[in-house]
């Protein structure tokens, strides 16, 4: 008995040890910055005057390197104020105590003249690991000086691009009127997205909210986008992605793609939107490739949970997107999509639309619990499809699955 409760006891012990440790490694990062007094880097403090017409650039720039240069935990802040900037790049990697915090409280405003960013790019964050990226201010990028000059072949600087980074946090931001796109998530690994308010015109071309190309193990949640464009695109070579609680209007809803464009991308799996509102967005879930594309997969893709208010076309694959002046079919291999519990209204009568690659047809396409109900200009509802095979209807589909 004595034995037996000797065992018990050390098996207890060591279990408790245990969460010990995972609690100290989950709060280490926290842990060395208290040991470390914080420094503040005040952009103001490095001569950024905050008066909403002098390129503060420079001030930002010279407050960053500062921080990430030193060994302690370094915060960069921009105050609250009006700050105008243009080009900006603050690279890494950094020697600061993690994370490094960038503090944004004020308002930056970006020089509303397209041709001043060398690499299309507002502000630019690379090679740096263990990043926070917070504040509640603003990046405005007063696009629309920039619109007028947008056209396929002729993309306007991104507002914020994050790129070749892991392990960074990005909450609690507002972006408004980008001229191109409003973010870009490039080349990172285990991303966190929260609390963003990203809000451009219904007009404004090519403002899609969030991109994430080569993006792997990212979350964005908890988030209101309002752009004319799509409000999360997720294109070439993004995997482990989970996008939660969108709030999505107006704009082109939430998107796989597109795909295939360029002769070098990679395949996309793994992605999930669940929780999502859309509101009078001309696609609610879709993917969409191009004609003439390599060869890639999109695969285990989950849209789940979704509540559509006046949506133009609420599920839809396209692989003949933007297509008209190529003949030849689509490359893109869709297979293992899931459609579940989708419901609301639409002002299309053909609100389920699989128009798939006639080469490599879609795969495996589940359509679950969905209710779509007309408003508007749309008197009933049908369904169509093109060279999709393996539909799996479950529950109540309305309107009826297609034949193809």
């Amino acid at each position: 008995m004595a034995s037996s409760l000797h065992m018990m006891g050390a098996l207890a012990l060591g279990i408790s040890c245990l969460i010990i440790v995972n609690a100290m490694d989950a709060a280490g990062d926290q842990r060395r910055r208290l040991l470390q007094a914080e420094t503040v880097f005040d952009i103001t403090q490095h001569g950024a005057k905050g008066d909403g017409t002098t390129d503060d650039a420079m001030s930002l720039i010279q407050a960053w390197k500062a921080g990430c240069e030193g060994t302690g935990a370094a915060r960069i802040l921009v105050p609250p104020g009006k700050f105008m900037m243009g080009e900006v790049v603050l690279r890494g990697p950094c020697k600061a105590a993690p994370p490094m915090i960038i503090d944004i409280q004020g308002t930056l405003l970006a020089n509303p003249n397209p041709s001043a960013y060398s690499n299309l790019m507002w502000i630019l964050i690379e090679h740096v690991d263990n990043v926070k990226i917070t504040g509640g201010g603003t990046l405005n990028a007063q696009g629309p000086t920039a619109w007028k000059f947008a056209k396929e072949d002729q993309h306007m600087p991104v507002s914020f691009t994050f790129q070749s980074s892991q392990n960074g946090d990005i909450s609690n931001l507002n972006l408004v009127d980008a001229m191109g796109f409003h973010s870009k998530l490039i080349d990172s690994i285990n991303i966190k997205v929260t609390k963003l308010t990203i809000t451009a015109p219904d007009e404004s071309p090519n403002t899609d909210g969030i991109h994430l190309s080569n993006a792997t193990n990212v979350e964005i949640t908890d988030s209101t986008i309002g752009t004319g464009d799509d409000c999360i695109s997720i294109g070439t070579g993004s995997k482990n992605i989970l996008v939660k609680n969108i709030k999505c209007g107006p704009g082109h809803g939430l998107a796989v793609g597109s795909l295939g464009k360029r002769p070098d991308e990679l395949s996309v799996g793994n992605i999930t939107f669940s929780g999502c509102t859309l509101t009078g967005t001309t696609n609610g879930a879709r993917i969409k490739s191009y004609h003439k594309s390599p060869v890639l997969t999109a695969t285990n893709i989950v849209f789940e949970d979704l509540t559509l208010d006046s949506v133009k076309n609420p599920i839809i694959i396209d692989q003949h997107y933007f297509s008209k002046l190529v003949s030849e079919e689509s490359n893109v291999k869709i297979s293992d999509v899931h459609f579940r519990r989708i419901k609301g209204t639409t002002i299309s009568e053909i609100p389920i639309m699989l128009n798939c690659s006639k080469t490599v047809p879609c795969e495996n396409i589940e359509l679950a619990d969905i209710d779509l109900k007309p408003v508007g200009p749309a008197k009933s509802v049908s369904s169509a499809c093109q060279s999709a095979v393996g539909i799996k209807p479950s529950g109540t589909v309305i309107p009826a699955p297609p034949q193809c």
